[in-house]
């Protein structure tokens, strides 16, 4: 029996490298609804859902980091051989975005929040540092790359969903059940 089978018995991620992939679906899923709802009102409920998106934002962070270390240590299964080379290369290319945007993106709020010269506070009462300057300019761009990436990830998002459906449904290769229970 080979490395990789002993690994990934039946073709699948690890059980933990599941249960971080879903938590974290559901965290950011939960994030790009809230950040929405943030921003479209001007109800009481902002401070709330400001820092509930403030502390689910460095939750990712956190799971995200976790998430590429098990995934250094653990790999991942193989892709079916007769998957065409560019569907490869796709596959490949859009999770590597989508691990640099589950960085970059809490990383980008709590900048941009840092250089509003606000507190970074989370549930609990929990402050973290700012690590940013305080600088309208800077929290502009922070800001505007923010939300700009916010709907590039929105955007991969629903295309590794419809990915995950096509082989699930059409090429019913197994890349679905690798990650699903």
């Amino acid at each position: 029996m080979s490395q990789l089978s002993t690994r990934f018995p039946g073709g699948r991620f690890t059980g933990l490298q599941r249960l971080l992939h879903w938590l974290m679906a559901i965290c950011i899923i939960a994030m790009l609804f809230i950040g929405v709802g943030m921003v479209s009102t001007i109800a009481p409920k902002y401070v709330s859902l400001v820092t509930t998106h403030k502390t689910l934002g460095i939750a990712i962070l956190i799971l995200a980091v976790l998430r590429i270390v098990v995934r250094l240590r653990s790999g991942t299964p193989p892709l079916p051989r007769d998957l065409p080379g560019p569907m490869r290369l796709a596959a490949k290319l859009s999770h590597y975005v989508l691990y640099a945007l589950m960085i970059a993106m809490p990383l980008l709020g709590w900048g941009t929040v840092s250089a509003g010269g606000y507190p970074v506070k989370l549930l609990w009462g929990i402050q973290l540092p700012a690590i940013a300057p305080h600088s309208d300019t800077l929290f502009t761009l922070l800001h505007t790359a923010h939300v700009t990436l916010a709907f590039a990830f929105f955007a991969l998002i629903l295309l590794h969903i419809a990915a995950g459906l096509f082989h699930a449904l059409v090429r019913k290769d197994g890349v679905f059940e690798s990650m699903a229970r």
